[in-house]
């Protein structure tokens, strides 16, 4: 397993790209400013429902790619800086994504898991992080990779309840200004942006 200065610096890489809004939160904050913070906390439930596909997939696939091939690995690696370093530059120049706005309709409980489900399975800040970022802290002379990459995969649903759960709270509470206030989206983009381009710039450092 690893250890536990590496488990500290996994949180610390963690919350920092939890806490830079995907489609994911964008997901989150709509329903719970829309319908409230039950919305917001089902929503939760069902984005995180979507993070078990991911953290299984991780550790079926990983497991796999690092035993057959570790120019592979790092191929995939370097597929995510480079998705990575595309999204901190699109937020700093763009501000504003149209993309990602999604509908204030209000929705019942069942749509509402279902469709935070889906969209953190095809979350492709979510799949990049799997893929290419949290195996960089798993250790192939600590164990076998799978029950590392499913302790390093719980950290991450924890950790992201945590976060999502809050962004519920706190959107629910403060809807009509999250409604109105367009500095504050812009400043969140280009505080978005400078943590993609820190988070590219150390997995292009870490290990192979």
């Amino acid at each position: 397993m690893p250890d536990i200065a590496t488990l500290a610096v996994f949180c610390v890489a963690v919350l920092g790209l939890l806490l830079v809004p995907g489609p994911a939160v964008v997901y989150i904050v709509t329903r719970s400013v829309a319908q409230g913070r039950a919305a917001g906390v089902i929503s939760v439930l069902g984005v995180h429902a979507g993070s078990l596909v991911h953290i299984g997939a991780a550790a079926l696939g990983i497991s796999a790619l690092l035993a057959a091939s570790a120019t592979a690995f790092t191929v995939v690696k370097y597929v995510g800086v480079a998705y990575l370093l595309w999204l901190g530059v699109r937020k700093l120049m763009h501000g504003e994504d149209g993309a990602d706005t999604v509908e204030l309709h209000v929705q019942s409980k069942r749509r509402l898991f279902w469709e935070g489900f889906v969209v953190n399975v095809l979350n492709p800040k979510t799949a990049v992080f799997f893929v290419a970022f949290l195996p960089q802290f798993a250790d192939q002379q600590a164990g076998p990779i799978g029950p590392q990459i499913l302790l390093l995969g719980a950290i991450w649903l924890v950790l992201g309840m945590a976060s999502d759960g809050t962004y519920a709270m706190l959107s629910s509470a403060l809807a009509g200004r999250i409604r109105g206030s367009a500095r504050a989206r812009r400043r969140l983009d280009v505080g978005s942006g400078v943590v993609y381009l820190g988070l590219a710039a150390w997995l292009t450092s870490a290990k192979a």
